[in-house]
């Protein structure tokens, strides 16, 4: 009973944003390796991190990646294998919050100017969409009113480390480069094998291949675990894209319908102009009248 409530809390207390890419950074030599690929730094000293990263389960909605000072700075890293251009807000949200909490015992209404760190926002994509090699998301792209310079702005950097993008980078560290050809091995894998499958067979090339071989043999069944987590997770978010582009272009049909019966027009004619079947049209106007019998019930 003890092993298997151990493993059970686990499980549950990494699945939040829990990812192999987490476990794999949160070691401090791996992470200041990444540091200095991406700054071109040299530093040695894995110690000279001082690791912030939001942890706080009661604030699960503003937990980040990774989050680090070193150098004057700090740098906030997180990865995402989906498109979202909402990440500068969420940043925004993240860095207010680490902020709080490194000045929490400074006197913000004195005299004396309260020195802050310098931040630093990367996003590390690796994707099945195509994205660019290297792009920057800003803040102000959220904006409802987009005239003039914006007040208030944060630009995050977003690199693309799948297939060969971002090569130089990924030459400069290593542990980025082997994550990067073991997700990339499994995105491959899934397109003809069940999630599973592909996660072991690429566990077990990468392992073969001197790819993340220690961190593999030593974490094999959490990474797994993740990795499946993580692929299942983003299959979900893309089909839930999908649905909806689906329910838009359904409604832009059921309204270019609708325009068109007024206008006295043939399902036959309709089916011509959309350059749609005339059992598709059928289907939809079927939908339409039967939604106006349900409201004029209601």
């Amino acid at each position: 009973m003890t092993n298997t409530n151990t493993t059970e809390t686990l499980t549950v207390n990494r699945t939040f944003k829990s990812t192999v890419f987490i476990m794999l950074f949160e070691d401090r030599k791996n992470l200041l390796e990444l540091y200095n690929a991406i700054t071109g730094k040299d530093y040695a000293d894995p110690e000279l991190l001082e690791i912030n990263t939001l942890e706080n389960a009661i604030y699960m909605t503003m937990k980040n990646d990774l989050s680090f000072l070193i150098d004057g700075r700090l740098s906030l890293y997180e990865h995402q294998s989906t498109k979202n251009p909402n990440l500068p807000l969420r940043f925004l949200l993240y860095i207010s919050r680490l902020y709080s909490k490194i000045i929490r015992d400074a006197n913000l209404y004195g005299e004396k100017i309260v020195q802050i760190p310098a931040p630093e926002f990367i996003i590390f994509y690796n994707g099945k969409e195509k994205m660019p090699e290297r792009q920057t998301l800003k803040l102000s792209d959220m904006y409802t009113v987009k005239k003039g310079k914006p007040k208030l702005e944060l630009e995050a950097t977003m690199l693309n480390i799948s297939g060969s993008n971002n090569r130089k980078l990924k030459e400069a560290c290593r542990t980025l480069k082997d994550y990067a050809i073991y997700t990339d091995k499994i995105r491959m894998y899934t397109e003809s094998m069940e999630l599973q499958e592909a996660v072991d067979r690429a566990i077990d090339e990468c392992i073969r291949e001197n790819v993340l071989r220690e961190f593999l043999q030593k974490h094999r069944a959490e990474a797994r675990e993740m990795s499946i987590f993580e692929y299942d997770q983003e299959r979900h978010m893309q089909q839930e894209r999908e649905a909806g582009r689906e329910e838009g272009r359904l409604q832009m049909l059921q309204e270019l319908i609708q325009k068109k019966l007024a206008r006295g027009r043939s399902i036959t004619e309709i089916s011509e102009d959309l350059e749609e079947p005339e059992e598709r049209i059928r289907e939809i106007i079927g939908g339409i009248q039967s939604d106006e019998k349900e409201q004029s019930i209601e």
